[in-house]
């Protein structure tokens, strides 16, 4: 049997370790490059487009489950270890907020889908 409480403090955690990152790269002392994977990991934590639709039974669900994690754990490798100290003690007290995030986010995801459609259009009409 699934322990479905076990998934429900997972998912509690991931969205707490998300919200850290978000504060996290507001810090100055974060560098450039943690702060450019922090943003494409919050953003696709947060949008509400999938790279994967979620209604694809298994598949769906399955970037949910891998790739976000494994953007949280390659963020928190390249954040220095006292600023992410910091944003995990922030998340924990803080709510995370909604509506204006979501928003953005599902704006640059979606950029991203309309650019990469794009440039694959553009290559089947040159070819």
């Amino acid at each position: 049997m699934l322990d479905f409480e076990r998934w429900r403090q997972r998912a509690r955690t991931a969205r707490r370790e998300v919200h850290a990152l978000s504060l996290a790269c507001r810090d100055p002392r974060t560098p450039w490059y943690a702060k450019a994977a922090a943003v494409m990991v919050v953003a696709y934590a947060l949008s509400p487009i999938d790279l994967i639709p979620d209604f694809i039974p298994v598949l769906g669900y399955l970037d949910d489950v891998v790739l976000i994690p494994l953007g949280v754990a390659l963020v928190v490798k390249l954040l220095p270890p006292e600023v992410l100290r910091e944003a995990r003690s922030r998340a924990a007290r803080l709510p995370p907020r909604r509506g204006a995030a979501a928003l953005v986010a599902a704006l640059v995801i979606a950029a991203i889908w309309i650019a990469g459609l794009t440039e694959v259009a553009l290559a089947l009409f040159r070819y």
